[in-house]
């Protein structure tokens, strides 16, 4: 097989894993701040330090499962969007990582200790220490990256979904009345049995 003929499970994979890699690292420590008073170090966690992180990830989930069961044109968008939000994650996680990144954690910092700008906040932030998260969700865009670009190389090749999700108009001639099952067969067809 070839990578025509995997483009959309590859795709759709690929699309779910980095979803759920995006929300599960939202839900997990990317910062520690030790404190200069000495406090117990406050714990940022991935939504708070990148705002977009949990509902960018939500969409690129239900992409994944809506990409394959969608049509031709709708492929190439999903792919155009997946791989806009793998660019645009990527480049703010990293600017996260290489970055000070006081105003990822000042949010936080100012729930926590109630003091609000910039000047008191880095009044008590020792230091900031990045977990193994930030570095994880790095992964998972990535990942989208290269699940979007096979999107947009094979989306032409992808066979067509089944029957079962066309809407087309089937006429049936019914000689005499109507029973339950065939008014339920009606209504699966999208006519109005009562007419």
């Amino acid at each position: 097989m070839n990578l025509a003929q995997r483009g959309r499970s590859i795709s759709v994979l690929g699309f779910l894993l980095a979803g759920a890699i995006g929300i599960i690292s939202s839900t997990q420590t990317w910062f520690t701040v030790a404190r200069a008073d000495a406090s117990e170090d406050i714990l940022v966690p991935g939504a708070s330090a990148l705002v977009l992180l949990a509902p960018l990830s939500l969409a690129v989930l239900a992409l994944g499962a809506a990409l394959s069961i969608s049509g031709r044109a709708i492929r190439l968008i999903f792919g155009i969007f997946a791989a806009a939000t793998a660019l645009m994650l990527g480049w703010s996680t990293l600017q996260l990582l290489v970055a000070d990144p006081v105003d990822a954690i000042s949010t936080t910092v100012t729930e926590v200790t109630g003091l609000a700008g910039g000047e008191a906040v880095n009044d008590v932030v020792v230091s900031i220490t990045p977990s193994a998260w930030p570095y994880i969700a790095l992964v998972g865009w990535a990942i989208l990256l290269i699940a979007s670009v096979v999107v947009l190389a094979t989306w032409r090749q992808w066979k067509a979904g089944g029957r079962r999700y066309r809407t087309d108009h089937v006429e049936v001639a019914h000689d005499g009345p109507i029973d339950a099952v065939d008014s339920w067969d009606e209504l699966s067809r999208g006519t109005d049995p009562t007419r």
